[in-house]
């Protein structure tokens, strides 16, 4: 446990990710906090005024991995990829992610600021007014916050052999279907019972919402669509 006088903001963070990423993020409490780090609730206010500003704090700190560094002779469209390829990675190892962003004020939270704001200059390169730019940033979030939501497989609580009986019982369920109205869907639930390719369904995803995009810019700004513009 750590001690009072070597309590500090991040330790707190990190602890705080701990326990959401271990339990739920219902389970971060100050006082659970507290007991966790060894101090009494009150150490804890020297570094968050209360819960809200706590989750705002740990929004951030999540949420600093969006905006790397980036190498500024790549075009935008590879560096916008890397920032939702970045989101998706840590909403897969924090899945309480969309959740927290309903509980903040996301313009509180500086590295949200950041990384809409890379995104819009990003966008504005392309051609996009920065209207257009800002609606794109919420698709892409939204979508992101999809593809981790809707992640196909079963609880990750389940066992192999659990999995594996859930998957055959989607199978038959659709099977069930009467074929000659519904052809596709049954000839679809042959491949309901393999073990999905997790990998293959995230890289799917993000070409799907990447292209959209990038077929956009390419209409407007064709020279743009794959490389900088000359500013």
């Amino acid at each position: 446990m750590a001690h009072a006088e070597r309590l500090s903001r991040l330790s707190l963070i990190e602890k705080a990710l701990e326990l959401a990423d271990a339990e739920s993020l219902e389970s971060v409490t100050v006082r659970r906090l507290a007991q966790e780090l060894g101090v009494t609730p009150m150490a804890l206010y020297w570094h968050v005024k209360n819960k809200d500003q706590l989750f705002v704090c740990l929004a951030d700190h999540l949420l600093a991995q969006v905006t790397p560094e980036f190498d500024p002779a790549a075009p935008w469209n590879e560096r916008l990829r890397v920032m939702v390829e970045a989101l998706i990675r840590v909403m897969r190892q924090h899945r309480y992610m969309p959740g927290l962003f309903a509980m903040v004020e996301k313009q509180d939270v500086s590295n949200f600021n950041r990384a809409t704001d890379t995104a819009l200059d990003l966008l504005s390169q392309a051609g996009f007014t920065l209207s257009e730019g800002y609606a794109i940033s919420t698709y892409l979030l939204h979508g992101a916050m999809a593809l981790v939501d809707n992640e196909p497989g079963c609880p990750g609580a389940a066992s192999a052999m659990e999995a594996a009986e859930l998957r055959r019982q989607k199978r038959l369920t659709l099977e069930r279907l009467p074929a000659d109205e519904f052809p596709r869907i049954v000839e679809y639930a042959r491949e309901m019972e393999a073990e999905p390719d997790l990998d293959a369904y995230y890289a799917f995803g993000l070409d799907l919402l990447m292209s959209g995009v990038e077929a956009m810019a390419a209409k407007r700004t064709p020279s743009s669509a794959t490389q900088n513009n000359t500013r």
